[in-house]
């Protein structure tokens, strides 16, 4: 084989490697102008948000857990490696939804109505006074028995 050919394999397997980064990253939303992937709205409060992100893809982010349940819901393909994400209310930080913990409280004004918030954990569940008096949810009543994507094939 040439130089040249070396060098050519050399950049082909660099460049799959560089496009196949690893597991599926949350990122951050901007509030001033990222909008909802199911309902258009603004994403005006990052605590009630969620994100579909997925290796090599830009983040599809959604306004109120109820957006996401509803996209996944609706038979969107998604791409491989595909991980749902929610905010914890409590801390905004980015929580897998499948591992998050769902409290439903109907007093509580979410951006689309559906009334839940989600946390990491019971420590910042039980830290959230947003949370107090709401029931729990479990993952496969919001988002249904196959659970959100959680980046297995």
């Amino acid at each position: 084989m040439t130089t040249a050919g070396v060098a050519c394999r050399a950049a082909l397997a660099l460049t799959l490697a560089a496009c196949s980064r690893g597991p599926a990253q949350p990122s951050s939303v901007d509030t001033r102008s990222d909008s909802c992937a199911f309902c258009r709205m603004a994403v005006s409060d990052a605590r009630f948000a969620g994100q579909l992100a997925a290796p090599g893809e830009e983040p599809r982010f959604f306004d109120d857990l109820g957006c996401l349940r509803d996209y996944l819901g609706a038979n969107h393909r998604l791409p491989r490696g595909s991980v749902a994400f929610v905010a914890d209310h409590r801390t905004g930080e980015w929580v897998r939804a499948a591992r998050a913990l769902y409290t439903r409280r109907e007093s509580l004004r979410t951006p689309m109505s559906s009334h839940v918030i989600a946390h990491a954990g019971r420590t910042s569940r039980d830290g959230d006074p947003a949370a107090a008096e709401g029931s729990p949810v479990p993952v496969a009543e919001l988002f249904g028995p196959q659970g959100p994507p959680d980046g297995t094939p």
